[in-house]
């Protein structure tokens, strides 16, 4: 399996640091005075200091308009249950909360809309069946 790794902007490391491996519980990697590594999820990210990137909630996916651009990754619905429910009791500030869409058809997800401190918008979809993350 490969590891995705992604670079973007934020505008505060200490702030990133905080959300990130405070509230995701991501382990922090390399670092130094204008960048971090996190574990996402398995993935790396590559958090540098600069101007953040413009969103819309632009995109429509089912009766939701998402941000666009937005990252994110998809767990397990036992993991992604577990990480939707502590990001409850942490009190996160939803853009979508947690829910489930397209219900009883192909590619049926759970998915939950944040956004970091910096304003970078995260989605987190859950898949029952891991193989319905292609469905047609």
């Amino acid at each position: 399996m490969s590891i995705f790794h992604l670079a973007y902007h934020v505008d505060d490391l200490q702030r990133a640091r905080a959300f990130y491996g405070g509230v995701l519980g991501c382990a922090e990697g390399r670092s130094t005075k204008t960048w971090v590594d996190f574990n996402f999820f398995g993935h790396q990210i590559s958090l540098h200091l600069g101007p953040v990137f413009a969103t819309t909630n632009s995109g429509q996916v089912g009766e939701h308009m998402v941000p666009m651009p937005h990252l994110g990754v998809i767990l397990p619905q036992d993991q992604w249950q577990v990480l939707a429910d502590n990001l409850v009791v942490k009190n996160v500030d939803f853009t979508i909360s947690p829910t489930t869409r397209f219900t009883g058809e192909p590619g049926e997800q759970s998915t939950m809309f944040f956004h970091d401190p910096a304003g970078n918008p995260i989605e987190i979809k859950g898949f029952t069946d891991m193989a319905g993350v292609f469905a047609r």
